[in-house]
């Protein structure tokens, strides 16, 4: 059975997956420069607010790479006792830095207060982010990933230690090991190749 992924942990998910494995043994980068961070931004047009008149420049792609960072030394954090991603054991933070970056990039759009009033009801004072605020997409994706950290679906979460895989993903059975089902393939074929040769 599948457990529905809110768009939340969706929508973190997708920004850590923006390093991947690269077919050739390494780790891929989508964010490398504002185009790439423009496209990846473009495609996620249900979930983050004016994603088809986005146009990255060089300080969104530094924020939102930091946040990256961040999210992705919280997601090992949260996975443990299991090891982290083999993209991330060299490249972690320190977990009180990874958090000071998280919140600071959720407080970058300011908000303003407005007011509800129901015919027969109270009035109710709500927050409102301020149009085209400083780091809207940042604050976005932190809000996001701070959601996802503190609500349920974090239990879920595991690294996909196949062979040349990078990702994180959400465990959607209890049988689950790898992110996808061509990760457990290449997962049984090394340990095919390792006994032979250890027979051999």
């Amino acid at each position: 059975m599948r457990d529905p992924i809110s768009r939340d942990a969706q929508l973190v998910l997708d920004l850590a997956s923006t390093l991947r494995h690269d077919g050739a043994g390494g780790v891929a980068d989508d964010l490398t420069d504002p185009a790439g961070l423009t496209a990846w931004v473009h495609a996620h047009p249900h979930t983050l607010p004016g994603a088809g008149r986005h146009t990255a420049d060089p300080h969104a792609l530094t924020a939102v790479r930091d946040l990256r960072g961040a999210v992705r030394t919280l997601f090992a954090h949260a996975v443990r006792p299991a090891r982290p991603s083999p993209a991330d054991g060299a490249r972690l933070l320190p977990v009180p830095e990874a958090l000071r970056r998280l919140n600071e990039a959720a407080a970058r759009t300011p908000t303003v207060p407005v007011l509800a009033w129901d015919e027969g009801g109270e009035p109710v004072v709500g927050r409102r982010p301020v149009p085209d605020g400083e780091d809207q997409l940042t604050a976005v994706l932190a809000r996001a990933a701070i959601a996802f950290l503190a609500g349920p679906e974090r239990e879920r979460l595991r690294a996909c230690h196949a062979p040349r895989c990078v990702r994180y993903f959400l465990k959607e059975h209890p049988r689950q090991e790898w992110c996808k089902p061509s990760c457990g393939n290449r997962a049984r074929v090394a340990r095919h190749h390792e006994r032979h040769r250890r027979t051999g």
